[in-house]
């Protein structure tokens, strides 16, 4: 038995977030209708649509016709779930909204999905995620060369939006077990945008300079070899940057260059030129430095790593044959996620029996509306860094009770910049040395109590400690274990230390986003937002299993699943497919017709997509555009041309022009102008907090939004072992025994 074994849903969403929202439902047994209009999802032809869609039923209706809009209401009556990515205002005319239908329904959890926000003038624009990258400064915090917005060839935050949003019908599904309640909630394309880019501006904090596409910094970089290959040395922590130095011969300038970025960068640069790539990998792994080549998906999803990892599965299609499309991942031990087959195109609706809600079962403790969908759920986090780290805070967000776990040197992360904030704000945080027996005492002590242990420790690290999942298990049966590592659990690889470029490099991320140039570093750190997304989904997903067989479970991911999971549409392979779009190093867009401009004082993105859009173009402009000139390349003749026509015009005056003749355009805002920009705060983006010590700041404001159990942050970002007393009181420890253990040295 899965997670969501039962649970019915209709999906009525087209593109990537919503369907792959779906999809992550569907692994785990939920069984999804996918309603689509007669003209299908707009996303049908590309490669994604067989692994976003995989283990739905495919159902054709009219929502404008009164029979299909009939047969809809139906099929709501008898699901758990409906999912829904409509621009605002058309939910309300069909009355498909989730006032209207929670009302109706009581039991039913609404989910709505738009690719953008849920009010402005930008919320109604068609869906292209260079938009959403544009109008979320996302653009413009990717490292480039020149001044420019950059247009990712991966839509991460669709991708984000899509994994938020299938932990969000979670979180409302677990939710719906203690109150008998569905509810609406919101999970749009800005909180993708912001899970995986968080916006913020932390105290006096100085700007750093836009990153450059190698990577700014000397000990996080790509380099490139005598051979001309590339790869990425990801020497994050100095006891790996070290070894890297001796490794070169370097190690008595290492103290003097450690400070000094631009000549150690020189330095590494000219000694990574005098071998070439397999050598120096050869060197550097052999001593225990994280490094990994360039190289390009295609590859990477067929090598044995990926195999060896079950992260590979290959499902027949009556007319496109075999079609390979990534596992399910993360591994649940005892409810399993599977792929039972590709999206099943059916002629009817099944004949589900109306849901019948009712609260009589719902235990009589439930205080629906207090808190978040995970109010009393209580996590300790062990995570450190990015992905374990985050997880905790968007499970924070949710509602649960996140205990961040550090020793007394602190998470490497740490700091007071804006990154180690916004990546564990909410938390609370205690300090505890696990090296010595009475903190390991301790913390199984706490175990007993807690609903879930998170952690990223390298392989075999939980058993010197004493706290892998047997003795966590031993301790409480129904905790629930979420580890994460870079390259899984077994295999060779298993041990080796990760971050989350060696992915992007080897993953081929890099290389996809480069093209035909050099190989471009993604300043996203994509797997490790990705991972910490998932790992917050995966935790609410085993909590509803629990709800079901009263037991816990060890529940295991990896950096290197997140590496296709994040390119879900990207790998799906079989013959014949579409190819994915290629980037460039500063790359501009898709095409002439699909990319960024500037104007006077400011840039904006713009699509046309048809014959007709293109000829209103030209109208604005003063330029003759037919349907060729939507085949027109991002840098050639028509695209000089468009940006001639747009570099005098003031931007707010070219959209109006461009949008009146009925093509999507949109600003692309800078990264800083993401904090107070109108449309964004009408969407509730980022919101003003204080921290105690440090003083004002502005990050996210939550990552989804609920109707009956309101989402956000209670907390500031913690100093290290700020709350420990706190926390193990109500974990009803003793005054004089933590006053003992902080006597001993093994809480601080």
């Amino acid at each position: 038995m899965s997670a969501y074994r039962g649970v019915r849903i209709v999906d009525f969403t087209q593109g990537v977030a919503g369907p792959m929202a779906g999809m992550l439902l569907g692994d785990l047994e939920a069984e999804i209708v996918k309603v689509e209009p007669p003209g299908g999802d707009r996303a049908q032809k590309l490669a994604g649509y067989q692994t976003w869609n995989r283990n739905k039923q495919v159902l054709t209706l009219d929502l404008a016709d009164s029979d299909g809009l009939a047969t809809a209401r139906t099929l709501i009556a008898g699901a758990d779930v409906v999912v829904f990515d409509h621009a605002p205002g058309r939910l309300e005319a069909l009355g498909l909204d989730a006032e209207t239908l929670t009302a109706a329904h009581p039991g039913l959890v609404h989910a709505w999905m738009p690719p953008y926000g849920t009010t402005g003038d930008w919320s109604d624009l068609p869906p292209h995620h260079l938009l959403l990258s544009g109008l979320t400064g996302f653009a413009f915090r990717q490292g480039a060369w020149s001044d420019q917005p950059v247009h990712l060839t991966l839509p991460i935050a669709w991708y984000a939006q899509a994994v938020l949003g299938a932990g969000a019908i979670g979180a409302a599904l677990f939710e719906r077990t203690r109150s008998g309640r569905g509810q609406g909630l919101v999970v749009t394309g800005l909180h993708g945008a912001a899970e995986a880019a968080p916006p913020a501006k932390v105290f006096v904090e100085e700007p750093l300079p836009r990153p450059v596409p190698p990577g700014g910094n000397p000990r996080y970089r790509l380099y490139q070899c005598a051979d001309g290959e590339w790869f990425f040395l990801g020497t994050l922590f100095n006891n790996f940057y070290r070894k890297a130095f001796e490794v070169l011969g370097l190690e008595d300038a290492f103290d003097a260059l450690e400070a000094d970025m631009l000549a150690a960068r020189d330095l590494l640069e000219g000694m990574f030129l005098t071998r070439t790539r397999d050598e120096w990998l050869e060197a550097l792994r052999a001593n225990d430095v994280p490094c990994a080549p360039t190289g390009r998906r295609e590859a990477w999803f067929a090598s044995e790593v990926v195999r060896d990892a079950g992260l590979r599965l290959e499902l027949t299609h009556p007319a496109l044959g075999t079609v390979a499309t990534p596992a399910p991942s993360v591994k649940f031990a005892t409810t399993p996620a599977w792929v039972r087959g590709l999206p099943q195109p059916v002629a009817d609706p099944p004949a589900w029996p109306p849901r019948t809600a009712s609260t009589s079962d719902a235990p009589t403790s439930a205080a629906s509306g207090r808190g978040g969908p995970l109010a009393g759920v209580k996590v300790l986090n062990l995570g450190t860094v990015i992905a374990g780290a985050y997880a905790g805070t968007i499970l924070t967000q949710l509602g649960a009770d996140v205990v961040k776990i550090e020793p007394r040197e602190g998470d490497p992360f740490r700091s007071d910049g804006s990154q180690f904030m916004v990546y564990n704000r909410g938390n609370r945080a205690l300090g505890l040395d696990l090296k010595t027996p009475q903190a390991r005492a301790l913390f199984l002590d706490l175990v007993r109590q807690a609903d879930v242990v998170i952690d990223n420790y390298r392989l075999g690290v939980r058993a010197r400690l004493g706290i892998d999942y047997p003795a966590l298990k031993a301790a409480n049966p129904r905790i629930i274990s979420c580890s994460i590592n870079a390259y899984g659990e077994s295999g060779p690889r298993a041990a080796l230390p990760g971050f989350d470029p060696l992915l992007q490099a080897e993953g081929g991320m890099m290389a996809g986003q480069g093209g035909a140039g050099d190989p471009v570093l993604y300043t996203i750190a994509v797997n490790d937002v990705a991972t910490a997304a998932t790992v917050a989904g995966a935790v609410i997903a085993a909590l509803n299993a629990r709800e079901r067989t009263g037991e816990g479970q060890e529940v295991l991911t990896s950096l290197m699943a997140q590496s296709l999971l994040f390119q879900s549409g990207e790998v799906t392979a079989y013959d014949g497919r579409p190819p994915n779009v290629e980037g460039d190093v500063d790359c501009i867009g898709v095409s002439a017709l699909h990319r960024f401009y500037a104007c006077a004082d400011g840039w904006i993105g713009l699509v046309a997509e048809t014959a007709a859009e293109a000829r209103a173009l030209g109208g604005v402009l003063g330029l003759e555009l037919g349907a060729s000139a939507l085949d027109e390349p991002r840098d050639g003749a028509l695209a000089d041309s468009i940006a001639a026509a747009l570099a005098a015009r003031p931007r707010d005056e070219a959209l109006a022009a461009v949008r009146a003749a009925g093509v999507a355009a949109a600003p692309a805002i800078r990264g800083p102008e993401a904090l107070e920009d109108a449309f964004l705060a009408q969407n509730g983006f980022v919101e003003a907090w204080t921290h105690p010590r440090l003083g004002p700041a502005i990050s996210t404001r939550a990552l989804s939004a609920f109707s009956r159990t309101p989402t956000g942050f209670s907390r500031p970002t913690p100093d290290l072992g700020e709350h420990s007393a706190e926390i193990l009181a109500e974990y009803g420890v003793p005054a004089d025994r933590i006053a003992e253990l902080m006597a001993q040295g093994a809480v601080f």
